[in-house]
């Protein structure tokens, strides 16, 4: 299980309003299951340049583990996508499968953003565009509450309540992970070509008030690597955003989750 940006490992180890998380749940469900935290993040050894990490960089410890105890499952969420895409064309023989919630597309199917700050800031609300920041390169991201609230804390789903606690699992990011996830100047990480991927069972799961995530743009990915595409609403879940995994229906996701695993004998 790999998190994505600003985040670690513990939005898959429990809720911020203490229920149980994926990790144990799918563990419940007989998966030996691994949570990642990033290097430089949460648990992993501190990064000497965080604010330069590149993509490649943490996809390549994420490959190194994955050929160690693959074949895996690789979940992947946000930022992690994109890591997914590009571990699973290197690592075919080691990655049975990709759950991807409201994973980041490659970089050949985004487009190229020019590196100009009032450029990128003029298109920070378009929706098609994932709502894209530029962010300088010289020190990490920090995030305030107005973000998380607009962005990973607004849906109907989220436990309110427990903002507080979720606020606390909330870390610094690479500038340049963040300017490589919204392919600006064409630095997003990409994959050679999609047919590496035709034999790996792929699904990605989308919800309904994830304002980086409209259904176009995931169903878009999908398309572009041959995968299985869920709209939650269509499944008669609606109301979740941009962490599925800590919002309050959290558990009928994972069930659906490991569903589709169980009917591919993963």
């Amino acid at each position: 299980m790999v998190h994505g940006g600003c985040h670690t490992g513990q939005c898959y180890l429990a809720t911020p309003d203490g229920r149980e998380g994926w990790a144990p749940r799918f563990a419940s469900a007989d998966r030996d299951v691994f949570v990642v935290d990033w290097p430089g993040h949460g648990r992993s050894p501190t990064c000497e340049d965080l604010a330069s990490l590149p993509t490649q960089d943490i996809a390549e410890a994420i490959l190194a583990l994955v050929e160690q105890v693959g074949p895996a499952v690789l979940l992947v969420h946000s930022a992690s996508g994109p890591m997914a895409w590009w571990i699973a064309e290197r690592a075919q023989r080691s990655v049975a499968a990709v759950l991807g919630i409201a994973p980041g597309a490659p970089a050949n199917i985004l487009a190229v953003l020019p590196e100009d700050h009032e450029a990128v800031a003029m298109l920070s609300n378009d929706i098609s565009l994932g709502c894209p920041v530029m962010t300088p390169e010289d020190r990490p991201v920090s995030v305030g509450d107005a973000f998380m609230r607009s962005f990973w804390a607004n849906a109907p789903r989220f436990p309110q309540h427990a903002f507080d606690q979720y606020r606390l699992s909330i870390v610094p990011e690479s500038a340049r992970l963040f300017n490589e996830r919204f392919n600006i100047g064409g630095r997003g990480l990409r994959i050679a070509d999609p047919a590496s991927l035709a034999q790996t069972p792929i699904l990605i799961v989308t919800g309904d008030h994830d304002p980086r995530h409209p259904k176009a743009m995931d169903e878009a990915t999908a398309r572009y690597l041959g995968a299985q595409f869920l709209w939650l609403p269509d499944e008669g879940i609606e109301g979740n955003g941009h962490m599925p995994m800590i919002e309050d229906n959290s558990d009928a996701i994972a069930d659906r989750l490991l569903r589709w695993l169980d009917e591919r004998g993963l």
